[in-house]
């Protein structure tokens, strides 16, 4: 009985030596791959992938921006806040997935013709052949096979202001964060 309690105690201090001596020389080690994959993931990854989209994608990797009159006035994929009725009007945040969206449907770009109509006078016929000629119906650059057709509601409240430059002055109108005049 005694040589069993010898042996046991025997045992628990090979163990503990055994595992002592796996930790002293493996952890080194292992902290090392630690630090080294933290440089390579959290830092050398990123800054790759802000390169290569620096070069390969610049357009979008400088955000898409919409220049007017020498100022950046917007992105082509960020949503703009208009307040005016003389501007159309991206959805209500509650309506998109995010605050983001710079599109609206083609429907909910004709159903506001008739109020951009009464604000600004302008023929709804002519606001009508504005938004038929800015819906965008390439599904191939949306990736999406059945993508509904849609609006950017910058680009063609922009289309707005180039044509008619008297009734969008800035004395007349405002665009919240924007100034397209």
């Amino acid at each position: 009985m005694i040589n069993e309690i010898n042996n046991k105690s025997n045992n628990n201090k090979n163990n503990k030596t055994t595992i002592r001596n796996f930790l002293s020389n493996n952890l080194p080690a292992s902290i090392r791959i630690v630090i080294l994959m933290m440089l390579v993931t959290g830092i050398g990854y990123p800054i790759s992938l802000v390169v290569i989209g620096e070069i390969a994608l610049p357009y979008q990797s400088q955000g898409s921006q919409i220049i007017w009159n020498d100022k950046v006035i917007g992105s082509e994929f960020v949503s703009q806040e208009f307040t005016s009725a003389k501007f159309f009007h991206s959805r209500p945040s509650a309506d998109s997935a995010s605050t983001l969206d710079p599109h609206i449907t083609s429907d909910s770009a004709y159903q506001q013709i008739s109020n951009v109509s009464k604000a600004t006078k302008i023929p709804e016929n002519v606001l009508k052949t504005i938004v038929d000629l800015n819906i965008e119906r390439n599904k191939v650059s949306n990736l999406v096979v059945f993508a509904p057709n849609h609006v950017n509601v910058l680009e063609v409240n922009l289309e707005l202001v180039k044509q008619y430059p008297q009734v969008y002055s800035i004395k007349n109108e405002s665009v919240k964060n924007t100034d397209m005049t």
